[in-house]
């Protein structure tokens, strides 16, 4: 038995496989609006054969999207226009689907990646102020965010609660807080970008009040059945910056409130940071994580192997892989690995005559 294709409870989800597609940002909204592409690019997903799919980093603020073509879920119009994708995949696919609430914090107002990333000035075309715990910039010469007073603070906790609750009413059967690759919630965590002298700021305690703030209020207004999990940083691979023995703390406070999972990646902070890149590069930080707490755990970060991701979850360091750039170079991933290891996988019924003859018990009918 493959330990990759044995199947997992998480919460009130019964996942078939422990493979889970990362939330990938498409930069393709318009206004925060869901579009056809987003139809297109998660109904492919969706008949992939994995055990769930994590819709991309979606802005509960309209200052709070990373790229004014980012998704997001703060009125009205865009809980419609995100409704209408999700009730078109499901119609073809069973897949649990749940969603990544963010805020990008001093690393909003930028470009898409084809556009030249970089960071677009309140002053132009499309750019606006953005927030954060400091007003230090993400990097020199950039516009310095607008350090978030009490009311800020209270504002990004409702909206992130109000986005839960419209996660709710559209049907998601999970939600994951971003806490990770610099964006607000990481920024909060880290050091490097934490220079606050109040309760949000300075000690450890005091670095995680907001962040854990964030998890309690969408804890809240989410049905308890349902899970909410973390993305987090597991390091900022930087000196004196977030580091894997604050994660582990961090980790721990999450469990003692009843996170469902713990997604480990790790960076995004700081131009300063030195990653050691590599197969599985960041598989030692979720098995920190989990060795400390427990807690069903995620990795994440150049898996792209079959053997390689069998090994991560047959040796325990994690409880499931997740696939990104690598599920989108090859959207069938999840069926040749389970022909490599003699697994089986859900295929819909218009795809069942393309399995090979070899491997002639490799689709779940």
């Amino acid at each position: 038995m493959s330990a990759l294709f044995t199947p997992f409870r998480l919460g009130n989800l019964e996942l078939r496989n422990r493979i889970v597609i990362a939330p990938m940002c498409q930069y393709s909204a318009h206004e925060g609006l869901a579009t056809d592409w987003h139809v297109i690019h998660l109904g492919g997903l969706a008949l992939s054969g994995a055990a769930c799919l994590m819709i991309e980093a979606t802005a509960v603020l309209p200052e709070g999207r990373i790229s004014p073509d980012d998704l997001g879920l703060w009125s009205d119009e865009t809980e419609s226009a995100l409704g209408r994708v999700i009730e078109t995949v499901r119609q073809y696919s069973d897949m649990p689907i749940g969603i990544q609430l963010a805020h990008a914090g001093r690393k909003a107002s930028t470009r898409a990646p084809w556009k030249g990333s970089g960071q677009i000035r309140p002053a132009e075309d499309s750019g606006w102020q953005t927030v954060a715990p400091s007003a230090l910039a993400f990097t020199d010469g950039e516009n310095p965010p607008i350090a978030l007073d009490h009311d800020g603070l209270r504002a990004v906790r409702n909206a992130f609660a109000d986005a839960a609750k419209r996660s709710a009413r559209l049907g998601f059967d999970a939600i994951q807080i971003h806490g990770a690759h610099g964006y607000l919630l990481h920024q909060f965590l880290s050091p490097l970008a934490n220079q606050r002298e109040d309760a949000y700021g300075g000690s450890l305690a005091n670095r995680m009040r907001f962040p854990l703030e964030i998890f309690d209020a969408v804890r809240e207004a989410f049905p308890s059945e349902r899970p909410v999990s973390m993305r987090v940083s597991g390091t900022d691979w930087a000196e004196n910056g977030w580091d894997i023995d604050q994660t582990i703390v961090f980790s721990q406070e999450l469990a003692a409130r009843g996170c469902g999972a713990m997604h480990v990646s790790s960076g995004g902070l700081t131009p300063a940071q030195r990653i050691p890149i590599g197969p599985g590069y960041q598989v030692p930080l979720a098995r920190a994580v989990k060795a400390a707490t427990n807690l069903p755990t995620i990795a994440v970060g150049l898996i792209t192997g079959y053997d390689q991701a069998e090994a991560i979850v047959g040796t325990g360091d994690a409880d499931f892989v997740a696939l990104a750039r690598t599920i989108l170079y090859d959207p069938r991933w999840p069926w040749h690995a389970a022909a490599h290891l003699g697994a089986t996988v859900k295929a819909p019924n218009q795809y069942l005559r393309s399995q090979p003859s070899r491997y002639r018990h490799l689709f779940d009918t």
